[in-house]
């Protein structure tokens, strides 16, 4: 897999995917909150498959 994340989207999905996922411990206690774990494992990856269905890249380009 090649990466088409960069850091900046990388660290907000994992934040997002985080706050995401506590939903199912606090808060309104629903699954719900395990779609939390799609932004975290893209994160965690830094590969987001609808970015190269879409052909886009938050990436920095290599030298």
């Amino acid at each position: 897999m090649i990466r088409n994340e960069g850091t900046i989207d990388r660290a907000a999905r994992v934040v997002l995917g985080l706050i995401l996922l506590s939903l199912t411990f606090t808060g309104p206690q629903t699954m719900w909150g395990l779609v939390g774990l799609v932004p975290l494992l893209t994160g965690l990856l830094g590969y987001c498959p609808l970015y190269r269905i879409f052909g886009l890249s938050t990436c920095p380009m290599k030298k």
